[in-house]
C-alpha cells in the first residue's frame, strides 16, 4: 500500500474522530443550557434530562478513546500527529468533566427545589457566569477545530472574568445567608452550583492550552499568561 494512501486513510480517521469530539462538545453544551434553564424555571423535569444525558456523554468518551488507541496502534503516528491524538484524548476527558459539572448543577437544582427554597434566591444572577462559561467552551471547541492559537490565548484571558464572577457571587451569597439564616442550606447549594460553572470555564481553558501544545509542542499548564504570550510569538 502506498505511503500516500496510508496518509489519506490516517487523515480520514483523524477527521472522523475529530467530528465525534465536536459532537461530544455539542452534547455537553446542551447539558449546560438545560441545567441553567432548570434552575431559572425551578424544573425538576429538565434537571432529570441533564442527568439522563450523562450516560451518553460517558459512552462517547469511551468510544473516542477506543478509536484513538486503535489509530495510534495501527498508524504509529509521527511526533506532531501523536501530540494531536494525545491532545484530542485530553480534550475529550475535559468535555466529559464538563458533563459531570452539568450533572452536578442539575443535582443541586433538584436539592434546591426539594428544600422548598423560595424563588427569591439570587439564582438568576448565575446566568451571566453560565453564559460566559458556555460561550468560552464553544470558543474553545471552535479554536480546537481550527488549531487557532490566537483564539486560545484569548480564551485563557477570558477565563479570569468567570473567576471574578464567581468571587463576586460568593460574596453576595455570604451576605444573603447572614441576613436570613433559614436560607443557609439552599444558598450553599447555589454556592456549589456556582463552583461547578466556574469549573466549566476551567475545562475550556484546559482545551485552549491543548491547542498551544499541539501547535507549539509546549506544555503551558500552570504557566503565567505573559510567558504563554512569549511562547506564541
Amino acid at each position: 500500500m502506498s505511503e500516500k494512501h496510508l496518509s489519506s486513510q490516517f487523515d480520514s480517521e483523524l477527521s472522523a474522530v475529530s467530528t465525534r469530539v465536536m459532537e461530544l462538545g455539542g452534547l455537553v453544551e446542551s447539558q449546560i443550557r438545560q441545567a441553567i434553564y432548570a434552575l431559572s424555571q425551578f424544573s425538576v423535569e429538565v434537571a432529570d434530562q441533564v442527568t439522563a444525558a450523562e450516560a451518553k456523554v460517558n459512552a462517547m468518551e469511551v468510544d473516542i478513546d477506543r478509536e484513538l488507541s486503535s489509530i495510534i496502534a495501527r498508524r504509529q503516528p509521527t511526533a506532531r500527529d501523536l501530540r494531536l491524538l494525545i491532545a484530542i484524548s485530553k480534550a475529550t476527558a475535559n468535555l466529559e468533566r464538563v458533563g459531570d459539572e452539568a450533572e452536578k448543577i442539575a443535582r443541586m437544582v433538584r436539592s434546591i427545589i426539594q428544600s422548598g427554597a423560595p424563588r427569591s434566591l439570587p439564582s438568576l444572577e448565575l446566568r451571566v457566569a453560565s453564559d460566559m462559561a458556555s460561550g468560552l467552551l464553544r470558543k474553545a471547541l471552535d479554536a480546537f477545530a481550527r488549531l487557532d492559537t490566537t483564539a486560545a490565548l484569548s480564551i485563557l484571558k477570558e477565563d479570569n472574568l468567570i473567576d471574578q464572577e464567581f468571587d463576586g457571587f460568593m460574596r453576595k451569597l455570604i451576605t444573603y445567608m447572614m441576613e436570613d439564616p433559614r436560607m443557609i442550606s439552599p444558598s450553599l447549594d447555589l454556592l456549589f452550583l456556582a463552583k461547578a460553572i466556574e469549573r466549566i470555564g476551567d475545562h475550556a481553558k484546559n482545551i485552549a492550552e491543548l491547542i498551544i501544545y499541539i501547535v507549539k509542542g509546549a506544555d503551558v499548564r500552570h504557566t503565567p499568561l505573559a510567558d504563554i504570550e512569549s511562547v506564541l510569538k
